[in-house]
Formats: C-alpha cells, sequence, structure tokens
C-alpha cells in the first residue's frame, strides 16, 4: 500500500521531520522491513531515524489509514441514504478528528426510536422548528394547533413536551455544540468517587477516594487507574463530569437567539437535552479518553522498566550453580554449564525445621567442586536471605560470588510449556531453579521465555488495555534481542523468534535444522533452512551471530549485504579482513568517502567502523556483586534512619519500589527519590539500579517499608517556592486547589502509602 501524500505531510508536520524521511519509512513499513532493521541498517533512506521514530509513523499513519477508511464508510452510508449534499461533503472531508467525523456523521446515523423520534412521528416537527426559530410567537397557541388525541397528544403542553425533545436530539447533535462541550469538559471535568453503600469495611483499600474529587486534566495516570479499579469492584461511584451550568451557558450562546416566550422553550430543552443526552455522550467519551491516557503512561512505564529489566547486567558464561530456597521442602540446588545447560540437581535441607547445615555444606562444597562452579546465584523469594547466608558461611577454598536473583516470573516459566520441554524429566522446582541461574547468566535470553506481564515491573497492567500492552511490551522485548544480537548456535526457539524477520515457524525451523545438521558454520547456510527466504534473510541476518564462523564478519552486526564493502577495504589496504578487524592502525588508513554509494552513506559507513573495531559487542553492562546488609532479614530488623544498600525491582509513576532484603520491596514516593524536583520517576531510577536508602517509615501491620534517596531525608525540606525543573517551570498541577480534595499528608511516609494503596 502506498502511502498519501496528504498523510506524509501531517505525519512531517506533526513529527517535525522532512517529508522524505517519512516517505521512506512509510515504504519500508509497508514493503514488510521491521523497526530494528529499519533503524540499523536504512539510515540512508531515513536519515537516520532512530526505533522510537518509526514507530510513532507506523502508528499514526495506521491510525490516518484508519480513519481514510471510517471516511469512506461514513459518506457511503449518508449517500445511500440520498442525504449527501455538496455542502456535507465537504465538511466531511474537511475533518482531521474522528471524533469531528462522528460528530457530522450523527444526525444521519441509524439510530433506535428515542423520544425525538416518536414526537416526529406524531408530526410535531414544524412545531419543533417554529420554537427553534425564536420568533415572537405564542407557543401555546402554536401547540394548540397539534393537539390529536389519536396521537396521545391531549393538551398543548403534549405537544410542546414533544417538541423539546426534537429541540433536545437537534442540540445534541450538533457539531459544533459537541466541539466546544467536548473542549469544555477535556478543561473543565472533576473525577469524583464515592464509596457506596454499605461497602466501607469490604473496600477498605480504596479509603483514600471514598470522597475523593480533582481535576481529570491533571489527575496522574495511576489515581485514575485506581479510582476505575475500585468502581469495577463495586465499591465507589465514580463520575467525570464539569459544573453543569457553565455547560448550560456555552449551549445558551449557541442556540439561545431571542428573549421571548419561544426562546424559553429553547431553553428548556437545552437544559433537558444537557442533562440527558450530551452530558452523558460527553463523560462516555471523557471516561474513554481519561482510560486511554492512563493506559498509555502505565504502558510507557512499564515499557521502560521492561526494557532496564531485559538489558540488565550478565554475569555471562559462567559455571553456575543456583538455588532456589525452601523452608519445608528444602532448597532446590542446580549445577548449569557455561551455556546454561543442567549438570545436576540437587535438594539440601540447611533452613528451617530442618537445619541439617553440615551436611548441606558438605553437599554443596562437593558440587562447586565437581562442576568448577565460578557463581552461586541464590532466588530473592521466600527463605533467600537465610539461603543466601548459608552460602557465604561455607569456605569454598576460593571466592565464590553469591548473588542474589530476582525470582520474579519464575514460577510460571516452570509451570510453561516451554520449560516442560526443556525439562521433560524434571519437576517445576527443578526448572524454577534452572530459571534462576541462567537469569544471572543472561536476564534477555531467559526472560524472553516468560510473559512479559509475569516478570513484574509494571503498574496497573491488569487494568489497561490488554492488546494495547501485549503489542507495546513485545516491541520492547523484539528492540532489546535485535539491540543486542542472537547467536544462532546456542539461541531458544523463544529468542530466535523475536529476532527481526523470524517467525516462530522460521525459528522452530532453525532449531530443527541445527539439531539434524549440527552448528551453523556461516550466515550464507541459513538460506538452506526450511521457509529462509530472501526476504526473511535480508531482515534477520545481521542480527544473528555466528561465532567462530570462516568469515569473521559473520560474529559482527555487519550486514552481508555490506560485505563487498569490507573486502573491498581490506583488498584497498592489502589485508584481510581479519586483520582489518584486529589492526586499529590498518583502520585508520581507511578513508570512508571513497566508499559512498547510491545505497551506502556515511552512516552505514560508520557503523561498519564501529563493528570492525568491537565485532559483535553486547552493549549489555557486566554484573556487579551486590550483597544486602547483613543481620537484616526482616520487616521487624528494620529501624527509621537505617541507611541500606537495595536494588530498584520496579519503577512507578509515583516512585520506585526497591529491594532491601527483607522479603518486602520498600517504596521510595516521588518526593523522596532526589533532593530536586524530579517530575519522572525514571529520572533517577531504572529497574536493577544498585541504590543507597534511608528507611524512613515501617508499617509492621500493613507490611510496608517507606525508603528515601534524598541526602538527608529526616530533615524537613526547606519551606517556599516549589521547586522548579529542569525548564525553570515550577510543576504543573500546583497552581490551583481542587474543591474538596483532601489536603496532602504533610510527611512522605504517609504520601508515599497513600500512593501505594493507589
Amino acid at each position: 500500500m502506498s502511502p498519501k501524500e496528504t498523510h506524509i505531510e501531517t505525519i512531517a508536520t506533526e513529527m517535525e521531520l522532512r517529508p522524505a524521511q517519512v516517505h521512506a519509512t512509510a515504504g519500508l513499513l509497508d514493503g514488510g522491513a521491521t523497526v530494528p532493521f529499519i533503524a540499523r541498517y536504512r539510515k540512508e533512506a531515513t536519515g537516520g531515524l532512530d526505533e522510537v521514530s518509526i514507530i510513532s509513523i507506523n502508528e499514526r499513519l495506521e491510525h490516518l489509514r484508519a480513519f481514510d477508511a471510517r471516511l469512506e464508510t461514513v459518506l457511503r452510508s449518508i449517500k445511500d441514504q440520498g442525504k449527501l449534499s455538496p455542502e456535507l461533503r465537504d465538511r466531511l472531508l474537511a475533518a482531521r478528528t474522528l471524533a469531528e467525523l462522528e460528530d457530522l456523521y450523527l444526525p444521519y446515523r441509524p439510530k433506535r426510536r428515542t423520544r425525538a423520534t416518536i414526537a416526529m412521528e406524531k408530526g410535531l416537527e414544524p412545531l419543533a422548528s417554529i420554537l427553534f426559530n425564536q420568533a415572537d410567537v405564542d407557543p401555546e397557541a402554536e401547540a394548540a394547533q397539534f393537539i390529536n388525541p389519536e396521537t396521545g397528544l391531549h393538551t398543548a403542553g403534549d405537544a410542546l413536551s414533544g417538541a423539546r425533545d426534537i429541540i433536545s436530539e437537534w442540540i445534541n447533535e450538533d457539531a459544533e455544540a459537541r466541539a466546544k462541550l467536548r473542549a469544555y469538559f477535556a478543561d473543565k471535568a472533576v473525577i469524583r468517587s464515592k464509596v457506596l453503600k454499605d461497602k466501607e469495611e469490604t473496600g477498605v483499600k480504596f479509603k483514600d477516594y471514598y470522597a475523593w474529587e480533582e481535576p481529570i486534566a491533571t489527575a496522574p495516570s495511576h489515581r485514575i487507574l485506581a479510582i476505575r479499579r475500585g468502581a469495577n469492584d463495586g465499591v465507589l461511584s465514580l463520575r467525570i463530569i464539569p459544573d453543569e451550568q457553565g455547560a448550560i451557558e456555552i449551549l445558551e450562546r449557541l442556540f439561545v437567539k431571542a428573549e421571548n416566550r419561544a426562546s424559553q422553550q429553547v431553553r428548556l430543552a437545552i437544559r433537558d437535552g444537557y442533562r440527558r443526552l450530551l452530558s452523558l455522550s460527553l463523560e462516555t467519551e471523557i471516561r474513554l479518553e481519561s482510560k486511554k491516557r492512563a493506559d498509555e503512561e502505565a504502558i510507557k512505564v512499564f515499557s521502560k522498566n521492561l526494557r532496564e529489566l531485559l538489558l540488565a547486567p550478565l554475569l555471562g558464561q559462567t559455571s553456575v550453580l543456583a538455588v532456589d530456597p525452601g523452608y519445608r521442602t528444602g532448597c532446590k540446588v542446580v549445577c548449569l554449564d557455561p551455556q546454561g545447560a543442567l549438570l545436576h540437581p540437587e535438594t539440601l535441607y540447611p533452613l528451617e525445621p530442618h537445619t541439617r547445615k553440615q551436611e548441606s555444606a558438605r553437599i554443596l562444597k562437593g558440587l562447586v567442586d565437581e562442576f568448577a562452579i565460578e557463581a552461586i546465584a541464590v532466588g530473592n523469594g521466600t527463605g533467600g536471605r537465610e539461603a543466601e547466608g548459608f552460602c557465604r558461611e561455607i569456605d569454598f577454598g576460593r571466592t565464590i560470588p553469591v548473588i542474589m536473583v530476582s525470582e520474579s516470573g519464575a514460577s510460571v516459566y516452570s509451570a510453561s510449556e516451554v520449560a516442560r520441554e526443556e525439562f521433560p524429566d524434571h519437576d517445576s522446582t527443578v526448572r524454577g531453579a534452572v530459571s534462576i541461574g541462567r537469569r544471572l547468566m543472561d536476564p534477555l535470553a531467559e526472560l524472553v521465555k516468560i510473559d512479559p506481564k509475569a516478570i513484574g515491573v509494571g503498574q496497573y497492567q491488569h487494568d489497561v488495555d490488554q492488546k494495547a500492552l501485549k503489542e507495546a511490551l513485545h516491541l520492547v522485548v523484539v528492540s532489546c534481542v535485535n539491540t543486542v544480537g542472537v547467536e544462532v548456535n546456542t539461541a531458544s526457539k523463544q529468542l530466535l523468534s523475536y529476532v527481526s524477520g523470524l517467525s516462530e515457524r522460521l525459528a522452530e525451523n532453525i532449531l530443527g535444522y541445527r539439531n539434524e545438521h549440527g552448528a551453523f558454520g556461516s550466515r550464507e547456510e541459513l538460506m538452506k533452512v526450511p521457509s529462509m527466504g530472501p526476504k526473511s534473510f535480508e531482515q534477520a541476518a545481521g542480527f544473528l551471530r555466528i561465532r567462530g564462523a570462516e568469515n569473521p564478519l559473520d560474529a559482527s552486526a555487519v550486514h552481508p549485504e555490506s560485505y563487498p564493502v569490507v573486502e573491498e577495504m581490506a583488498r584497498g589496504l592489502g589485508c584481510s579482513i581479519s586483520e582489518l578487524m584486529k589492526n586499529p592502525d590498518l583502520r585508520a588508513k581507511v578513508n570512508l568517502e571513497r566508499y559512498i554509494t547510491d545505497t551506502v552513506g556515511m552512516p552505514t559507513l560508520t557503523d561498519i567502523m564501529e563493528e570492525l573495531a568491537r565485532p559483535g559487542r553486547d552493549p549489555r553492562e557486566r554484573l556487579e556483586v551486590f550483597t544486602f546488609t547483613e543481620g537484616v532479614n526482616e520487616i521487624g530488623d528494620l529501624e527509621v534512619g537505617m541507611s541500606l544498600p537495595g536494588v530498584v525491582t520496579n519503577v512507578t509513576a509515583f516512585g520506585a519500589f526497591v529491594d532491601i532484603g527483607v522479603h518486602q520491596d520498600g517504596l521510595v514516593h516521588i518526593s523522596e527519590l532526589a533532593d530536586r524536583f524530579v517530575r519522572d520517576p525514571h529520572e533517577v531510577a531504572q529497574v536493577h539500579r544498585k541504590v543507597m536508602v534511608t528507611v524512613i517509615g515501617v508499617d509492621r501491620e500493613r507490611n510496608r517499608i517507606s525508603l528515601s534517596m534524598r541526602e538527608n531525608p529526616l530533615e524537613p525540606r526547606s519551606k517556599g517556592r516549589i521547586p522548579a525543573d529542569k525548564s525553570g517551570k515550577k510543576p504543573a498541577g500546583k497552581k490551583q486547589k481542587p474543591q474538596g480534595k483532601p489536603k496532602p499528608p504533610a510527611n512522605p511516609f504517609a504520601q508515599a502509602l497513600k500512593d501505594w494503596g493507589d
């Protein structure tokens, strides 16, 4: 499908890009190119657009095409009714938003019988026109002419009531009126919630919203989703409406043309039409729009967290012993080789109630020696700190780092079909321990086997639009996998299926070919895989690595289509490709200008030179060993004022959650993330980041911990002006206090608890 020029111009203007960039990107997308491929290997065509811009172009293009399809449907429908005048056609073609288009279509949409259509059936439309024109007439006298007992019009009042119903519907279907009121709702509507009768005790987790109101325009996403959840759970009532009188005044300015008895009938129709039709319709719209906005914010937070988690530092190919802690059933221990293959499973009982410590230590030490273990991974679930302490007490005769690893989603993996295929002869506890060990070695390769929603780094992931969430998270996983690249001879089917251009079926075929013929010797050999056509190969080849291949470029991110360029560089210097890659002095002699062609520009040549210097470089950092504070294992060990090391496990719109080793993450409220004003918690907090925090509150009854990352968290903040953000502007939402909104709590612990409750 060729992109329309009007769409190209629209997107270019909105995104402040050159039309040529948008046109090239749209053409590549329509031709089946993937986002990672375009961003990495088609920089000349797009002008160097990154993945975010390419995705935005794609989404906007899909939206505009959907709008075109709806416009065609509307035009056809009105034309079939014989009501498509040239003027109406021009107005429809001039519409720029779906709301504007639907407003124009509303009078012509097939509708069920309404009070207005019933009144029209009784012949009251002429009376409605007389009143709506607001000439100086006697409404009762005019209405008397329409009295007809056979149609149920027994009095002039009956006729006037029916005429007002018709006028109300005319007002409701007026495009200008709807547009003005839509803007009024967006600017002035207030979200209000109240606790429903007899729900005070059962709905206590929504206590903060038993009597709440604030402007919907500035309400944060997590609060909107929290209130909606309370309404869906049958605890709260929810309305999103502006001041009624202000809305009616807008309508009166549009439709009241005089001050006489007829105009009084119009005023009555306006009030009735607003309450019965317009307000309900527009409230539904703003509910959907605010939900969409809240979903987008929540999905954006989830996507950022997922990216940080997938690209977290890795230990790399190392022999690992992994421990899945347990009390009654014991600790499941597995030994893995540097490729993550299971070598040996074992069950030890060093913890309560068994406490067979000496026996367990002897067995563990033997396993470390037998399998040349270089690191120990301990799951951070129940018993994790105790199991960590047990491992640290053992003298292995050499330094063996003991590292806590997040278990989030490990149980999901262990019970999955993927895990059963990998380990058909082992139970879920062994599979879970393997997953913990592999996460330490390579988080990305292991976490792609789990539904991203199960990893535990989201905010209201079950409340947001599930289709939009799934699509957004899929894009994140695809981006991360292709950013790192995949070793084709060791990758799992799940990892391969996220590679640009590869489907799940192609990933299975690659594994099938690998199992039958052995390791791939070159990228070129991938073309022998069933169903691997030229297009799939073009999209995937640059992201697939083959270490030890005859051609050293096969282990790099240099695309096979660029091999001739590198070969020409080597010939020009009288050396081999391997020598060019190993010798920086040789690379320094390359004059890139000589190799520019119609299809190969400086961006591609620059990327090639970077790859030659560091072929197949993994962009992720290497793991730093981290330990929690000894002796602080339970929430009961915490005291206000303690400074503790921790690991960020989740970032939300209202702050960051940090694991400090007490089986319950603490919350660093956004106001406690830094001494300066922070608008986005991701500015200072990223998933897996190591941080130092101070305990500023402990609620043992509710099992909640409040933390701070400020330098002097227990000292009160200085009073006075609101701190400015980077632009020098005061934070939005501080200028007015919405009527009826509770005063924010004075201390950050109370604020943290309230937002945590959200």
